[in-house]
């Protein structure tokens, strides 16, 4: 088999959604960045919300992205929060796949802390082949053709072959 047709996992990002800055931001911040180890950065409102009393700028949010090895024992332990299965509806046109933990407890190895509550995150995951930087790379860019991309069944059968998910 062509080694440049191999799927890879190129990140793994968890993103906690918070709605509002403060000390909840704070603790989220601190139980991601445990729970991943890596150093979790806020995310910033883009558009004014009204409703929500959210300013355009505000921080709203936290997210870690981690890659390799790292990366795919975080996704492991996710997947394993959510039983391993995943809807078929979660896998995008490009065969990257997305789910939601409902409460982090459910993640292995993390303990209820009374001052959080009962808060969720997501999981993004992000596929790709060799020769993918070949669009993304500043001098002699061009188009991946069409052949190459990851469709989503080459996702569904990735996600099924080698990280053992059921799909639902």
């Amino acid at each position: 088999m062509n080694p440049m047709r191999d799927i890879r996992i190129e990140k793994v990002t968890a993103n906690m959604g918070v709605g509002e800055g403060g000390e909840k931001l704070e603790s989220c911040s601190g139980l991601l960045g445990k729970i991943s180890g890596k150093k979790a950065v806020r995310t910033i409102a883009r558009v004014r919300n009204l409703v929500f009393k959210i300013r355009k700028g505000d921080p709203i949010g936290t997210k870690v992205t981690i890659r390799s090895k790292e990366g795919e024992e975080f996704l492991r332990k996710a997947l394993e929060a959510v039983d391993k299965k995943i809807g078929s509806r979660a896998f995008d046109k490009e065969g990257n796949f997305s789910f939601g933990v409902k409460e982090y407890i459910d993640f292995p190895g993390v303990k209820y802390d009374p001052k959080l509550g009962i808060v969720g995150f997501d999981v993004c995951v992000t596929l790709k082949r060799r020769g993918g930087r070949v669009a993304r790379r500043r001098r002699g860019q061009h188009a991946i053709g069409r052949r190459h991309r990851i469709t989503k069944e080459e996702g569904m059968s990735f996600a099924k072959d080698v990280l053992g998910v059921e799909i639902v």
